[in-house]
C-alpha cells in the first residue's frame, strides 16, 4: 500500500513566488514586500525624491508667499507650471516609496514603522489636496489676473477642511521613520538625519522654496536614492524583452488614462 505525502501549506509571505514565464507581464509576488513590490516601490524611492527636488529648484527664484506664487505664474507660466507638477507627482509616488521603507523598518522597529507610514502617507494625502488648492487657484490668475487670485486665496485661506488634522502627520511621519529607520539600521545616522529634514519641507498652499526647502528635498534624495537602488539590485533582474513589454504596456496606459481623464 502506498501512501501520498501531503505538501505543507503554503504561508503566505515567507517566500517569493516566481512568475509563470509565459505571462505577458511577468510579476514576482515578493514574500518580504508583496505590496508595492521591489520595482514598483525601488523605482519610487530613486524617482519621487528627485521630482520633489526639481520642484522645490524651479520655483527658487521666486518669493515665498502665494501673491508672489501667484505672479510668477502669470508672468513665468511655463517654469511654474514644471514645478508644481513635478512636486505633485513626487508626492504621489512617494506612497510606495513609504510602504517599501516602513517594510525594512518594521522587522526590528514595528512601532515606529506603524505610526511613520500611517502618519507618513496621511501627510502626502494633505499635500496632495494642497496642490489641488493651487492648480484651481493658478486657474484663477490665469484667467482674472493674479491680484484677483491672491485677494480670493487671502479671504479663504483659513477656511477648515478635514485635511488641516493632517498638517501635524506631514511633519510627524518622517521623524518617526527616521527614528526607526535608524535603530532598525536601514539607514546609517547620516541619512536617518537627512530622512528627518523631509518633515521641515514647508507644508500648505501655494508656497514658495526657502532654504530649510532645498535642505528638506537634498535630505530626501540621500537618505531614498541609494535605498531604492539597493531595493532594486536585491533580487533577479528582469530580461529584456520583459522589460521593453512593461516600458509599451505602461506608456500607453499612461497616455490613455491622460486622454480619458482630460475629456472628463
Amino acid at each position: 500500500m502506498t501512501t501520498t505525502r501531503r505538501r505543507p501549506p503554503s504561508v503566505p509571505g515567507t517566500a517569493a513566488t516566481t512568475p509563470a514565464k509565459s505571462a505577458l507581464l511577468p510579476v514576482t509576488w515578493d514574500g518580504d514586500a508583496p505590496f508595492p513590490g521591489r520595482w514598483v516601490g525601488g523605482v519610487a524611492l530613486v524617482v519621487a525624491p528627485v521630482l520633489l527636488t526639481v520642484g522645490v529648484l524651479l520655483r527658487l527664484p521666486f518669493p515665498f508667499f502665494f501673491p508672489d506664487q501667484l505672479a510668477a505664474r502669470v508672468e513665468h507660466p511655463g517654469p511654474i507650471a514644471v514645478s508644481y507638477g513635478a512636486f505633485a507627482a513626487g508626492t504621489v509616488l512617494l506612497w510606495p516609496a513609504l510602504a517599501v521603507l516602513a517594510v525594512r523598518v518594521g522587522r526590528r522597529s514595528p512601532g515606529a514603522a506603524l505610526w511613520g507610514g500611517v502618519l507618513a502617507v496621511l501627510g502626502l494625502f494633505a499635500r496632495t489636496f494642497h496642490a489641488g488648492v493651487d492648480h484651481l487657484a493658478f486657474q484663477l490668475a490665469d484667467r482674472q489676473g493674479a491680484e484677483a487670485a491672491a485677494r480670493f486665496v487671502g479671504e479663504t485661506y483659513g477656511a477648515f477642511h478635514i485635511f488641516s488634522a493632517f498638517n501635524v502627520a506631514i511633519m510627524g511621519g518622517w521623524l518617526f521613520l527616521a527614528a526607526g529607520a535608524w535603530r532598525a539600521r536601514v539607514l546609517g545616522p547620516v541619512r536617518a538625519l537627512a530622512l528627518a529634514a523631509a518633515s521641515a519641507l514647508p507644508l500648505g498652499v501655494l508656497k514658495g522654496t526657502t532654504p530649510l526647502s532645498v535642505v528638506a528635498a537634498a535630505g530626501l534624495c540621500l537618505a531614498l536614492v541609494p535605498l531604492g537602488v539597493t531595493v532594486l539590485r536585491d533580487g533577479p533582474s528582469p530580461g529584456r524583452a520583459t522589460v521593453l513589454r512593461w516600458v509599451v504596456v505602461v506608456s500607453a496606459a499612461a497616455a490613455l488614462m491622460t486622454l480619458a481623464g482630460r475629456a472628463g
